[in-house]
């Protein structure tokens, strides 16, 4: 609760720094984001969405700072195997699966304007996770005494017990705006905190279990348009 209010302290806090009349808008696009490797090195790129709204306040001339508030998709798509002996038994297990992570983000974009519709934008981004599910099929080939038998299961799996409530990364992007109202924007945020919590994969609820560290990255390209 206490990282939620520091979010929405620098999106309040802006207005003090505000030279003009801040403007406001809404956004929304595509994410193709990816997990780093440490336990996900045959992940691939998801694609989802974010969208949201979002405040343009300028500081000067040439800097403004825009705070907004997104419903942001993140994960990636995510194969895994591993083999069980117990008993004469061997099972393997192989897994292909879309790992759903779903946000609400604040980021806080410093701006400088290049010129006046082509700017460059930096600045930190806060995650509050709001659902994480894994998607998928599970395959399992058992062998016993010379015989094999397969078997694949397909379902949703809710993992959210196992992944940390909160994501800070840092944004990189450039934008141009087409008239006073449309503009086009895209970005790169990097993750800095593990997506697990420390626990993961201690009371079996998670069908990845992740003994590294692990980032959110996400590449985000869309369209604003400003009231």
């Amino acid at each position: 609760m206490k990282k939620l209010f520091l979010g929405l302290g620098l999106v309040a806090g802006t207005f003090a720094f505000a030279q003009t009349s801040p403007s406001f808008g809404l956004k929304a696009g595509l994410n193709v984001s990816s997990i780093s490797d440490d336990g996900y090195e045959d992940s691939k790129a998801k694609a989802g969405f974010y969208g949201g709204v979002f405040m343009n306040a300028p500081l000067s001339e040439q800097f403004s700072i825009q705070p907004e508030v997104l419903y942001s998709q993140y994960g990636a798509k995510v194969t895994q195997s591993y083999t069980t002996e117990a008993l004469g038994t061997t099972r393997k297990y192989e897994s292909s699966q879309s790992r759903n992570l779903d946000y609400i983000t604040v980021p806080v974009m410093f701006q400088f304007h290049a010129t006046p519709n082509f700017y460059l934008e930096a600045g930190p981004e806060f995650g509050f996770l709001v659902s994480a599910k894994d998607k998928g099929d599970l395959t399992t080939t058992t062998t016993t005494g010379g015989t094999t038998s397969t078997s694949t299961t397909s379902g949703t799996t809710d993992i959210k017990d196992g992944i940390s409530s909160f994501n800070m990364g840092a944004g990189l992007g450039l934008g141009f705006n087409f008239t006073p109202n449309f503009g086009i924007n895209a970005r790169y945020v990097a993750g800095f905190t593990d997506i697990n919590k420390k626990n993961n994969g201690e009371d079996g609820n998670t069908t990845l279990e992740q003994s590294g560290k692990n980032r959110n990255n996400t590449f985000q390209v869309g369209l604003s348009y400003k009231f």
